[in-house]
């Protein structure tokens, strides 16, 4: 037993029966249990109970002994003056303070179904994909469960673009380009291509971006890969490094992208060179705010390439066999998915009521990724047929799975409550 299970419990009314009688014999009503208080102070606030004819309101605290109302210190804290019902898993001994104030003590021990210590205990020490692997069903997942975590997900993302919105005086169209910049990086280099994209003031990239051989001079001298040129184009794009160096007062700061484990097509020299040759559009971030639709988002990003150079190259002055480097369509919906969708959202949130529905289309016209998380899921019996449902359950393995937060996990709610 734990607090926090106890705690739970405790909110979701989880019990065998309710005839609850305190240490002393006392019948106990428990008219109101209270509000789960997840802050400093009792745990349950405005709770309401009703012993010996007297009906008390007040506030209930919960310890799975006795003794931890001494350990805590709670008698010398305020904040516990109010409390109405000390509610314990097992009384281990008096505590005389509250026997003064006439405090009643519940213990919970046998009002609890032994089953449910069980299956929390085989969750948390779990060593499975998921901790629940061994009872879960798929029935088990919720109606909306998919919408529900992406809507999550988008917002814990919306609050990161508006503090980075916050930083660039609301400058939204540099935060789409450090956002696209972090997703071009992929996992390896997705960090240092967000700094090599914040180390530019974006002013400097709007006045050079239809010049694709300066914007990509400007990425690769901060990338370091300039300093000794390998053929006529790496000298050719030195020249022009210095040139914006020199005009915009360009800091030395350097930031080495890797190439360690990263199959060719995704070399950081082609990812950067696509990033700049994507910010020769027109317009691009209106046309990607006011795209209605996946294909719209397609049309974007599908002509996008290397420049010409890289056609025959990986990495500077190795020639290789003639293959133009595009985007490839899961390229493409990774970009969409990471950095397009939770813009667009935080874009427009704000003046658009239907924007979530809206976003919500969009992740259901993108194929589902391919992954082990997804494998595992699949393993499970658990469909997955597009974007909304592959990236809600990586969000949802991440964030409850992962860290066994199966107390708060509706899937867990489900598993514990049944008998």
């Amino acid at each position: 037993m734990t607090e926090k299970l106890l705690q739970y419990l405790w909110n979701y009314k989880i019990f065998k029966y309710f005839d609850f009688k305190d240490i002393e014999g006392n019948s106990v009503e428990i008219i109101q249990f209270g509000t789960w208080n997840k802050d400093a102070g009792p745990d349950f606030l405005n709770a309401k109970i009703k012993i010996n004819g007297l009906v008390l309101v007040g506030n209930i605290e919960l310890h799975v002994r006795t003794s931890d109302w001494i350990f805590h210190n709670h008698s010398q804290d305020p904040n516990y003056q109010n409390i109405i019902l000390h509610v314990v898993f097992q009384h281990d001994t008096d505590i005389n303070v509250l026997i003064e104030k006439k405090v009643p003590t519940l213990e919970l021990k046998n009002y609890i179904d032994e089953n449910i210590l069980g299956k929390y205990d085989s969750l948390i020490n779990g060593k499975q994909f998921i901790a629940c692997e061994n009872i879960f069903s798929k029935e088990k997942v919720p109606v909306n469960f998919h919408e529900g975590n992406i809507l999550k997900k988008l917002e814990e993302k919306s609050l990161e673009l508006e503090e980075s919105l916050i930083l660039y005086k609301n400058n939204f169209e540099a935060v789409l380009f450090h956002s696209l910049a972090y997703s071009f990086g992929l996992k390896v280099n997705s960090h240092i291509f967000r700094q090599i994209a914040e180390s530019i003031d974006y002013s400097i990239i709007n006045k050079i971006r239809q010049n694709t051989l300066q914007l990509e001079a400007l990425l690769f001298g901060i990338s370091g890969w300039l300093d000794h040129p390998e053929d006529g184009q790496t000298k050719i794009w030195k020249r022009e490094f210095e040139f914006i160096r020199a005009k915009f007062n360009i800091s030395d700061l350097k930031f080495r992208p890797k190439f360690l484990r990263l199959r060719p097509p995704n070399f950081p020299t082609v990812r950067l060179s696509q990033l700049a040759n994507l910010y020769q559009q027109q317009n691009l971030f209106s046309k990607i705010m006011d795209a209605e639709s996946v294909d719209e988002l397609y049309d974007i990003f599908k002509s996008v390439k290397a420049s010409e150079y890289w056609d025959c190259h990986f990495n500077f002055g190795v020639i290789s066999k003639v293959q133009p480097k595009t985007l490839s369509k899961d390229f493409i919906d990774l970009l969409i998915l990471n950095s397009i969708l939770p813009l667009k959202y935080t874009y427009h949130k704000y003046h658009s009521e239907e924007i979530a529905d809206k976003i919500i289309t969009f992740y259901r016209n993108i194929s589902a990724e391919k992954n082990s998380i997804i494998q595992g899921w699949k393993n499970l019996g658990i469909p997955i047929t597009n974007a909304m449902e592959s990236q809600s359950l990586i969000y949802h393995h991440k964030n409850s799975c992962d860290e066994k937060n199966c107390l708060t996990c509706s899937i867990g709610f489900k598993l514990l409550k049944e008998s």
